[in-house]
């Protein structure tokens, strides 16, 4: 579904991404694991179309990425839930995942409106509630739902147990295996490396913008050099 080949991308004089390759196959959950300013989000970035790599190739659904707006990305089935959940404090719960929805025919919303409250129960609880009145874990849940919106073949989740407690980041890693088993494809940037790689059907890590290791979720979780750099020994 996704082929990322050999990207190189800069800040300025800064090498942030160096020659990056890596794969997502329809119905996986991939991760990408390592430190803070290992380059995790900015891969995400990049896939997307906020940002653009000097080399290599990025293809979704057998065709080549480059040089297509980010805005019309999301169009062609490619849903990017940001880290910070960037959700629009002042409009209602409903409100904002009718922007999810901006894309697709006004027939169509109702339907996934629906769907969406089956996933997360508590937006349909919450749906005329104003969104920057939520707690964190039920504003991540609201910027999952409106990535949803858009029926996306390939949902890109940057960071989504950031700043939640214990119990909100199970609820959320719950959630991702739901739509796992739903038939969604992941593409998962996540620090908590050992919840990561329990839900990843493949995992890449990444030490200062390169691919150190890669392999299945549970062989990851079993390397000793991935267990004492992340997972606490």
């Amino acid at each position: 579904m996704l082929n990322v080949n050999d990207i190189n991308v800069y800040y300025g004089a800064i090498h942030a991404i160096k020659g990056v390759s890596f794969q997502v196959n329809d119905g996986e959950v991939v991760t990408l694991i390592g430190a803070n300013g290992a380059g995790k989000s900015t891969i995400l970035n990049t896939v997307c179309g906020l940002l653009h790599s000097r080399t290599g190739s990025i293809e979704f659904l057998g065709q080549n990425l480059g040089g297509i707006p980010a805005h019309k990305l999301v169009e062609r089935g490619l849903a990017h839930v940001p880290e910070g959940r960037r959700i629009f404090q002042h409009m209602s719960v409903e409100e904002n995942l009718e922007m999810g929805a901006y894309t697709q025919a006004r027939a169509s919303i109702e339907p996934n409106l629906e769907r969406v409250y089956e996933q997360f129960p508590r937006l349909k609880e919450r749906r005329k509630q104003v969104a920057g009145t939520l707690s964190g874990g039920e504003q991540q849940m609201l910027a999952m739902g409106r990535g949803l919106m858009s029926n996306p073949k390939l949902l890109m989740l940057d960071e989504p147990s950031m700043g939640l407690a214990p119990i909100l980041v199970e609820q959320i890693f719950d959630i991702i295996k739901r739509l796992h088993q739903a038939g969604t494809t992941i593409l998962l940037v996540e620090q908590n490396a050992r919840m990561a790689l329990s839900v990843a059907d493949r995992g890449y890590v990444l030490e200062t913008g390169k691919i150190v290791a890669t392999g299945t979720g549970n062989e990851l979780l079993q390397d000793e050099a991935v267990k004492k750099a992340y997972l606490g020994g």
